[in-house]
């Protein structure tokens, strides 16, 4: 088994229509965020990243100032299930650095848990968590995307329930809803030239992946299903949301595309 990851910013693609393309990512502090805010970075973006994480998210600046300090994401502190600073994060993030036209909603938690063990406040939590403020992240950028007459919304959802994995009821529920979002809204914003897409990944080996879930058995398992036998890297797995926010990807919307090395 073999890891496959970038070395340098230039073994993928460059898009030159995202340069100096304003860029916000939810989430972006660790994983496959940091990934993305390092990757939209390395392609000349203005990307603002909203996390809670601000070890993770210094982490993550610190990153991007060694390949390219020319080119400095700008972090914001959010709880994403507070909607108001999601709001007002959105409107201060338009003040700094001009009207957003790519929005990559990515922030969740794949915490462990059985239905058994499911109260009506964890139930909540885990729809505030990894549904609701999809919703309103969009809502909130779609105004300047329309007025712009054009955009990209990548919703980041999760393969999770269409293996039936049966560990974390309440986000493979919620991450099953984020393709509701991303085909009804590309239907309202298609007349203004906005995309919305899903990207949904595999077994992706992050920190927190690596950390808390792997086992010998279990990588053995997702190699044995996938059709790619190596680890899908957070980078590898951002080159498709690069592309989707990118004009290259301009006739996609209303889609899903899978990441997970031809595991379905």
């Amino acid at each position: 088994m073999t890891d496959r990851d970038a070395t340098t910013p230039d073994a993928y693609a460059s898009y030159p229509s995202l340069v100096d393309r304003t860029v916000l990512i939810t989430g972006g502090a660790d994983g496959i965020g940091a990934a993305l805010v390092e990757q939209f970075t390395a392609q000349g973006s203005e990307v603002a990243f909203v996390d809670v994480n601000t070890t993770k998210a210094a982490e993550t600046i610190e990153r991007c100032r060694q390949d390219d300090p020319r080119h400095m994401p700008r972090f914001y502190e959010v709880d994403l299930v507070d909607i108001e600073a999601l709001r007002a994060a959105v409107t201060q993030i338009q003040a700094d650095l001009g009207g957003i036209t790519v929005l990559v909603n990515n922030a969740a938690s794949d915490d462990r848990h059985t239905w058994q063990d499911m109260t009506v406040e964890y139930w909540n939590d885990r729809l505030d968590t990894n549904l609701r403020h999809y919703f309103f992240a969009i809502q909130a950028v779609a105004p300047g995307m329309i007025a712009a007459q054009h955009g990209s919304i990548i919703n980041i959802g999760s393969s999770s329930y269409m293996m039936q994995e049966d560990f974390f009821p309440g986000y493979a529920i919620a991450k099953s809803a984020v393709e509701g979002i991303t085909r009804t809204m590309a239907r309202t914003f298609g007349p203004d030239n906005v995309r919305v897409n899903t990207v949904l990944p595999g077994w992706v080996a992050t920190d927190r992946q690596l950390t808390k879930w792997w086992t010998p058995e279990g990588e053995a398992g997702t190699l044995r299903d996938q059709a790619l036998k190596h680890r899908i890297s957070p980078t590898e797995f951002a080159q498709m949301v690069l592309f989707l926010a990118a004009d290259d990807g301009s006739a996609c919307t209303a889609q899903h595309f899978l990441v997970d090395g031809g595991r379905f």
